[in-house]
């Protein structure tokens, strides 16, 4: 990990400074959390209004959302780093940020492979590329440990639904997927062009889910949303998944973030498809403020 392969990082870290950044602004909760994960918290001076952890980066000045950050705010922070994510949105940004002289560094992060990149550049453009290895190499390792107890079970076969009306699910080429896979599932959509494809009843009812998991929407309780669900589902009663009562709501920024949290993340979705393995939560709604501490 120690080399950042061009090809796979959409890195770009303009008028690098002659000393290490003091002042940091973040425009994406993800991103936020591998800064303070690298301890650099008492450096950031700004982040994305979505950014929620740790607790600290709450008190933390307001740069806009993650779809819109506030160039004028962002500006007026004084920041020597700013660190953005790559698509459309933030890429018009930095480009404003950095005609106006500020030390932008821009970062594709979709995958897992991706996050480690992510990381081990921040490190560098931070001045702290030691502590990004250890913390890359960590995460690589907890990972890895999930993997391989996962292996030793029958993979379960999974449909991940991110909404259902209209319903579309997790494709293939997500991070998501990628989720699933450590965990022990498998994926039952195939292939498609999307990588969150919208589906029709007939693909559902033959798609021979063992478990359905679907993404919590908005700042709602958990455990409604699980009512829901279950409600919503009831209508396949044929799927595996629905007859044995394995339809779970996850919390979504918890276990869907790029991010440092990633390991614990995997590991909640783990105990929904091998409790046998990892101990099945009790309390879904409880087992994820547990990802959340």
């Amino acid at each position: 990990m120690k080399n950042i392969s061009a090809l796979l990082l959409i890195a770009v870290f303009c008028g690098a400074a002659a000393s290490p950044p003091q002042r940091i602004v973040s425009l994406s909760p993800n991103l936020t959390e591998i800064v303070f994960a690298l301890g650099l918290g008492d450096k950031v001076v700004g982040v994305s209004s979505d950014s929620d952890w740790p607790a600290e980066a709450k008190q933390k000045p307001k740069m806009g959302t993650f779809w819109q950050p506030n160039t004028e705010t962002i500006i007026a922070a004084k920041p020597d780093l700013v660190v953005c994510e790559s698509f459309l949105q933030h890429k018009e940004v930095a480009e404003t940020l950095k005609r106006s002289g500020i030390n932008v560094l821009s970062l594709r992060v979709e995958s897992i492979e991706e996050l480690y990149n992510t990381i081990l550049s921040i490190g560098q453009g931070a001045g702290c590329p030691d502590k990004a290895e250890t913390l890359a190499a960590k995460i690589k390792s907890e990972l890895d440990q999930i993997r391989i107890k996962a292996s030793t079970a029958k993979k379960v076969k999974v449909l991940w639904a991110v909404q259902t009306e209209p319903m579309r699910v997790v494709g293939v080429k997500t991070f998501v997927n990628e989720i699933i896979d450590l965990a022990g599932g498998q994926n039952v959509i195939e292939p498609t062009g999307d990588q969150y494809p919208s589906v029709g009843t007939e693909t559902i009812l033959t798609c021979g889910a063992e478990v359905i998991i679907q993404s919590a929407m908005g700042t709602e309780d958990i455990t409604k949303q699980q009512e829901a669900a279950e409600k919503f589902w009831s209508r396949y009663a044929n799927l595996p998944a629905v007859k044995d009562k394995k339809v779970y709501v996850i919390e979504a920024d918890t276990v869907l973030r790029l991010g440092p949290r990633l390991p614990e993340g995997v590991k909640a979705v783990a105990k929904l498809l091998h409790p046998e393995l990892f101990s099945q939560p009790k309390n879904l709604n409880r087992e994820t403020k547990r990802t959340n501490d």
